[in-house]
């Protein structure tokens, strides 16, 4: 089993740091290879840069009353999070594959439903694991 893992290409899990401003204050990011390309893809999608990527989703974040404001390793591990759930979200055929369709054209409501849809998968743990119970 670890074989299909260890055999990765080690630049996919080197860290890299990125600076940007993020609420008119000037601060740095750090992720593996592997998440920058995968925000590099949702960005993409609807003309954004990396950077305008994350701006927008510090913001709406904040504005939804997220943990944005003040711990940017909660926001790091946000943008994982975010970066995971796209793929996920891919795999189930929520999020299209051709990288030609922008996110904004999706229906939010319908693209979210296949996560609630999947417990465990998507969403909350399923009931009965250890992570269930942890999360409780």
């Amino acid at each position: 089993m670890c074989r299909i893992f260890i055999t990765a290409d080690p630049e996919l899990y080197r860290c890299r740091s990125r600076s940007l401003r993020l609420s008119g204050v000037a601060t740095s990011i750090r992720l593996e290879n592997l998440f920058w390309q995968v925000l590099e893809e949702i960005g993409a999608r609807d003309g954004l840069s990396v950077g305008q990527l994350i701006t927008r989703l510090y913001d709406e974040l904040a504005e939804a009353g997220g943990q944005a404001g003040n711990d940017s390793a909660n926001f790091t591990s946000f943008l994982r999070v975010s970066c995971g759930r796209y793929l996920a979200l891919q795999l189930s055929g929520r999020i299209p594959a051709d990288t030609a369709v922008p996110i904004r054209s999706l229906d939010a409501d319908w693209v979210l439903a296949g996560e609630k849809a999947r417990p465990g998968v998507f969403g909350a743990p399923p009931q009965g694991t250890g992570m269930a119970q942890a999360a409780r």
